[in-house]
């Protein structure tokens, strides 16, 4: 056999065998990657669910799942309900994996204390002291108890629950009047009839007013019309 023959043969047999063996590289390597990728999963959510129903969501997907020993309370997650997950819910997980999570023990219950007789804010820094939230805040206006006073609280002091309703008491309804028009009238005058039914009045100003009166109110806050009460206060202005 030639000697260039030979050389051919010998260079088309190691072509061949690179040949092949790129191809093994090429194809170990997608395998490789579609095992891996078949090896992950995405976390499902399990927020809500009890610790069987998690455990059986995450067996389905390959996954484990491991309960933290130290329960939490928290108000909107019911008792033995999982509040918290790790990794969450979306992540990308492999086969295998567990999955750690909260359970809840469900909303805080605390002896409830004695608020009647309480001013309100008295009464919320002590539920707040005590991790109690309010529930309803119902209010009457009565002149038998002291204004602000919480008048009625449920449930009853001593027991055990999570919030508490209170009603409490804004005080008699204060007396108002309709402001009159008292625009054209001599200021002191007015000024002195609203003082004496104990109204809050007071001149601010003065501004040019051709044709009128020196003294004589030309502008009011509130206007006529207004409801106003013993501590509104009334503005007047005059002409000078």
């Amino acid at each position: 056999m030639r000697l260039g023959t030979r050389v051919w043969n010998v260079g088309k047999f190691f072509l061949i065998v690179g040949a092949l063996v790129a191809t093994f590289l090429i194809f170990f390597g997608i395998s490789m990657r579609v095992a891996l990728r078949a090896r992950v999963v995405e976390v499902p959510v399990l927020l809500g669910l009890t610790v069987n129903e998690a455990t059986e969501k995450l067996a389905a997907l390959g996954l484990g799942l491991r309960v933290d020993d130290n329960r939490r309370a928290d108000p909107k997650v019911p008792l033995g309900r999982v509040m918290q997950q790790d990794p969450g819910a979306g992540m990308q997980a492999r086969r295998q994996r567990t999955i750690r999570v909260w359970v809840s023990s469900g909303p805080r219950v605390t002896t409830v204390p004695e608020l009647v007789g309480q001013t309100e804010r008295t009464a919320r820094i002590r539920l707040d002291q005590d991790g109690i939230q309010i529930g309803t805040l119902s209010e009457i206006r009565s002149p038998d108890y002291p204004t602000d006073a919480v008048v009625a609280q449920n449930p009853p002091p001593a027991a055990r629950a999570p919030e508490v309703s209170m009603l409490v008491n804004r005080g008699e309804q204060a007396t108002t009047f309709v402001m009159p028009d008292l625009i054209g009238m001599e200021a002191d005058r007015a000024a002195d009839a609203m003082r004496s039914s104990r109204f809050r009045v007071t001149i601010v100003g003065t501004q040019a007013a051709p044709g009128i009166p020196p003294g004589t109110i030309v502008n009011q806050q509130p206007r006529a019309g207004f409801k106003v009460g013993e501590e509104t206060p009334i503005s007047l202005e005059v002409s000078r």
